[in-house]
């Protein structure tokens, strides 16, 4: 999975890759290496790290390694260091959410409607005004802003989705 990739953007596309698909082992491949992101892409569920720079040698290496059940990082980074408390609920909570609600908070993250993201994803308003509690509920929020700002901290740039998500 690359972080900046179209359709499924980010640290929400891993969230969803991971509810929807909790057996299959995900990598992540991107130019970002710093050892927060690569801290995130672990905590959100990925199985390995390979940055950009790294060639296909070490690629193959690090997906071979994920396929025998390994977590695959690159050899230089030590995420010995404690991660911010902070940031730890907040992944926490998030990876609570179903893939639907991942998806309503993409959506929500870009300022849609409930009517316009019931529309896009073909089911009612009540529907969606459900998953919105639910979301507020597992993300211990109180508004919709709440919970798109909860979803920014923790992702930075790597949350808000470019297009829309592939079904």
């Amino acid at each position: 999975l690359d972080l900046k990739m179209p359709g499924i953007s980010g640290f929400s596309g891993l969230i969803y890759l991971r509810a929807q698909y909790p057996a299959i082992p995900v990598v992540v491949v991107s130019a970002s290496d710093d050892v927060e992101t690569i801290r995130r892409s672990l905590d959100f569920g990925a199985s390995g790290f390979v940055p950009k720079r790294f060639g296909v040698e070490k690629l193959g290496e690090a997906i071979l390694r994920v396929l025998d059940g390994d977590v695959w990082i690159p050899p230089d980074v030590d995420l010995s260091a404690a991660a911010d408390p902070e940031m730890s609920r907040l992944r926490d909570r998030l990876v609570t959410l179903t893939p639907q609600q991942v998806r309503v908070l993409m959506m929500l993250s870009e300022g849609l409607l409930n009517k316009q993201i019931a529309y896009e994803l073909g089911v009612s308003e009540a529907t969606i005004k459900a998953h919105v509690s639910a979301i507020l509920q597992k993300l211990g929020v109180e508004s919709r802003t709440q919970a798109v700002i909860a979803a920014a901290k923790i992702s930075g740039n790597h949350w808000r989705q470019d297009e829309p998500v592939a079904q």
